[in-house]
């Protein structure tokens, strides 16, 4: 029998529903494309290279903790995510995120103790207040408004610039610089430019702190710049990671998971109305709509095998969480939003030693948020169909550009 040579799909893949990943990803995932292995399959990139992509759950989550995988972006194969992405990391100032090994730990180990679920739980009662007061202007402004502008872009950049020691007042410059490096349609020269920008203005605050020492994040970068442990580069470099994450991300989530709420009024109305466990549960049955879509890049050091796929050392390998969060084999009716779910081990933080360093903030503000903006607003409604939103499929970061909301 001839067998049937299928085009490799290109990645990402566009979405049939906004709420939905890829369909082609849950026919990789169901062996319904094969050209690999169960799971696995070659996809072509921006760069016209095949890396493999991974989208099996138990695959993802044991990739995210193999060694063999190296989070270098600067190695020879590494799938970048765009062009723009890849010149903006060839041989320039890199956060840990993008190291491997004893490296990498050693730059996570100085910052791991400022974002402990028991450090970040003291971060409750500004939160709970910067939530008060962002519904109460919201709710003395204008009706209709952007949600993402009024409430869910602000609240995240208040409060990582807190925690940093960031100018909320420069949230303007921080917020257009972090747009550009995270638009996948950017220029190289404009990426480049901006995080350059971001990086040297985050330079300049840790050279403040050297002058004038803080009790803050940027503070405390500042004391191992002192003491010889790290250099003002590396701490700027991690900054901007943790202001650009720090707020991105959450924002998209926070109006992302609100939309998709609206759109099921019953598990709206469990958060709402439900307690702090309920409310927890709630917001880790969103894996389903994760903001992160366009997977986990990695390229092998060495031969391994994956879902029964042989990688070749300097082969690339996108991991999808967006397609893992979505395993029959781990959840029940995987495409269902039902907040009441048990045990929910998704990976929309990742897994391993790269898994996101700041997912106790994140979960706290999220728990913070979507109950109080429903509380507040309960005849909270979009005030223009799905087709009228634009959605980010062009960013890193998936989300809505803006929601107008009525209230």
């Amino acid at each position: 029998m001839t067998a049937v040579t299928r085009p490799v799909p290109t990645y990402p893949m566009a979405r049939e529903c906004p709420f939905d990943p890829p369909a082609e990803l849950a026919r990789i995932r169901e062996d319904e494309c094969p050209a690999g292995g169960p799971g696995v399959a070659r996809v072509r990139i921006w760069d016209g290279s095949t890396p493999w992509l991974v989208t099996r759950y138990d695959d993802v989550r044991t990739a995210l903790a193999d060694e063999r995988l190296s989070a270098d972006a600067d190695r020879e194969g590494y799938p970048a995510t765009s062009r723009s992405r890849h010149v903006r990391s060839q041989g320039r100032r890199r956060s840990f995120i993008m190291m491997d090994g004893p490296e990498h730990a050693r730059h996570r180990r100085m910052l791991i103790g400022e974002f402990t679920v028991r450090r970040i739980e003291r971060l409750r009662p500004l939160i709970e207040q910067t939530v008060t007061e962002l519904l109460d202007a919201m709710e003395a402004g204008e009706n209709p408004t952007d949600l993402v502008q009024a409430f869910a872009l602000p609240l995240p950049s208040l409060v990582i610039c807190h925690l940093l020691g960031v100018p909320y007042a420069d949230h303007a410059f921080f917020e257009a610089q972090s747009r550009i490096m995270v638009d996948l349609t950017s220029s190289a020269e404009a990426s480049a430019a901006a995080s350059d920008a971001l990086q040297d203005y985050l330079a300049g605050l840790v050279r403040a702190r050297l002058a004038e020492p803080r009790d803050d994040v940027l503070g405390g970068m500042a004391a191992r710049v002192a003491a010889g442990d790290l250099t003002v580069d590396e701490a700027s470099a991690s900054a901007l990671l943790l202001l650009v994450a720090g707020h991105e991300t959450t924002a998209n989530m926070i109006a992302l998971g609100t939309l998709t709420l609206l759109h099921h009024p019953d598990q709206l109305a469990a958060v709402r109305d439900g307690d702090a466990t309920q409310v927890r549960g709630a917001v880790e049955e969103l894996r389903g709509v994760a903001v992160t879509h366009i997977g986990r890049r990695r390229v092998a050091t060495e031969d391994l095998e994956i879902g029964g796929v042989t990688i070749r050392a300097g082969e690339g390998v996108v991991l999808a969480a967006e397609a893992a969060n979505r395993d029959p084999r781990q959840w029940p009716h995987p495409d269902e939003v039902d907040v009441s779910r048990g045990t929910n081990r998704h990976v929309a933080f990742g897994f391993g030693v790269h898994q996101c360093l700041g997912q106790p903030l994140a979960r706290l503000e999220l728990q913070i948020a979507y109950p109080a903006l429903l509380r507040r607003f309960p005849g909270l409604r979009v005030t223009v169909p799905d087709s009228e939103i634009a959605f980010r499929d062009d960013m890193a970061v998936y989300g809505v550009h803006a929601l107008p909301v009525a209230f």
